[in-house]
């Protein structure tokens, strides 16, 4: 059985440009001293020069065929894929021969290993009795009372902070007000408030002297206002779980997160938040930078086939680990996860998912993005409105919209239309995902007219605007996406 490979999916494999180029360097320079695979065609294997005296092991394998391929290396990088790894699969994509050889013996163990837990995994999924027992977690509730006590008394500091800042005044704010933001950005840490940390230091960026920071007194007013729902919501929610003999979680609302929470996966299946048969068509993509979270993001839009539902997927790289974690990309295929995470939240709710199968992407489903979007800007409009009300809500919601045409208004604006002659103007919105507005001119007319289109939408504060940028346009040729 032959490995199928091609360089698109090397290059999707690899954490960042610079491994790949890193790689095809190792060819290039013939670093490659030995290249073999397994009789079946599951594992290719072999030796690449180094820095040091002795040659690095370093294998791909192939052997679960649901999942991506194991990288193995006896380098110290933490990157995986690591350089050498992708080297040989680069070699094996070139036509380069790889003669058979029996699998290495350490890695023979490993895929017992892999296998006997798959095999214990599978009896527990098959034993009910089993199942519900791991899906029990045991709680520490003395510990966790603790731990929501010191998030109350966090809560009490951040209020007593914000509302000495609307006292004195936005005008008052210099450099030194910014340092003492900054420093209650990390004792938010100690009362396990992370979401608060993030809107904290969101806070002290729109104030800090060389930011311009009379300009931006609107949003350091809605900056506050969120940081004040923060509170208000934070402490009720608290509250009320202490009250709770079994202090449960709330898997309805986006509150636990905000607190510092972190859902694992576990948690939400025993919430039931998850489906079984999903299948998903990436709409747009993009990566970009948060100096609030201090991460780099990566951001993509789905569209959960049969429904209206545009979910999010999002992977955050911290910007002291993001070297060692592979950049996701562009999905092109529909993605079949088993099963479908879906953590709480608003119209776009994150999901996530540990194992897929993909299938390629028919006409009928993209003829089905069109079925699945909103007919009349009015009822999509309504949607966005009632979740940009809840200050906790997700400030830039997305939408699927039948438009009937694009066209340039009198003062130059950008505007979409739909059938009924509704209108929504647009422009890039805040969020730094790139420029996309700005390219349309250049698109032929054709394309333009009768289209679904995926928007972004911002309430702006200064103009009270509701705006969109559109991220992606579907229409008889498929997925025309305008992020990159």
């Amino acid at each position: 059985m032959a490995i199928e490979l091609t360089e698109g999916y090397v290059d999707a494999l690899a954490p960042n440009a610079a491994a790949i180029k890193n790689a095809k360097g190792l060819i290039q320079k013939n670093k490659l001293v030995q290249l073999h695979q397994t009789e079946d065609g599951t594992l290719l294997f072999g030796e690449c020069a180094g820095s040091g005296k002795s040659n690095y092991a370093c294998s791909v394998d192939f052997i679960q065929t649901d999942k991506e391929p194991t990288s193995r290396c006896s380098c110290p990088s933490r990157q995986f894929p690591c350089k050498h790894a992708l080297a040989l699969m680069y070699a094996y994509v070139s036509g380069q021969t790889f003669t058979t050889a029996t699998i290495p013996e350490d890695i023979a163990d490993k895929r017992a290993k892999i296998e006997k837990r798959e095999e214990k995994a599978a009896a527990v999924e098959s034993d009910p009795t089993q199942k519900k027992a791991l899906k029990k977690k045991t709680v520490n509730k003395n510990a966790l009372k603790k731990k929501i006590q010191t998030q109350l008394e966090g809560l009490d500091i951040l209020e007593k902070f914000t509302l000495s800042l609307i006292r004195n005044g936005l005008s008052t704010v210099d450099a030194t007000v910014v340092k003492r933001i900054q420093e209650h950005v990390k004792q938010m840490g100690n009362y396990y408030l992370t979401g608060a940390q993030v809107e904290l230091r969101r806070l002290a960026g729109l104030l800090s002297p060389k930011n311009n920071p009379e300009a931006n007194y609107t949003y350091a007013v809605e900056q506050l206002t969120l940081i004040h729902a923060l509170i208000r919501k934070g402490r009720a929610h608290l509250q009320s779980k202490l009250e709770d003999p079994e202090l449960a979680l709330d898997a309805e609302s986006t509150i636990e997160e905000w607190l510092g929470h972190a859902w694992q996966l576990s948690e939400l299946e025993q919430y039931q938040r998850m489906t079984e048969k999903a299948e998903l068509i990436q709409l747009a993509f993009t990566s970009y930078d948060d100096p609030g979270r201090m991460e780099f993001v990566d951001l993509g839009y789905w569209l959960e086939l049969g429904s209206q539902q545009i979910r999010r997927t999002l992977q955050y790289r911290p910007y002291k680990a993001a070297k060692h974690i592979r950049e996701e990309d562009t999905f092109t295929e529909i993605a079949c996860p088993k099963p479908l995470y879906v953590y709480p939240g608003d119209l776009n709710p994150r999901v996530r998912w540990e194992s897929l199968t993909t299938r390629a992407v028919t006409e009928q489903d993209v003829q089905s993005i069109h079925t699945q979007a909103y007919c009349s800007f009015a009822e999509g409009i309504k949607v966005v409105k009632n979740q940009l009300k809840n200050p906790l809500a997700d400030p830039y919601p997305a939408l699927l919209l039948q438009v009937s045409q694009f066209y340039q208004s009198d003062d130059q604006r950008l505007v979409i239309q739909d059938a009924e002659g509704q209108t929504i103007g647009l422009t890039d919105i805040s969020l730094p995902i790139g420029t996309s507005t700005g390219l349309l001119p250049y698109l032929p007319q054709e394309t333009l007219q009768n289209v679904t289109v995926l928007l972004v939408f911002e309430h702006q504060m200064d103009t009270g605007q509701l705006i969109a940028q559109p991220l992606s346009i579907i229409n008889g040729n498929g997925i025309m996406r305008l992020l990159y």
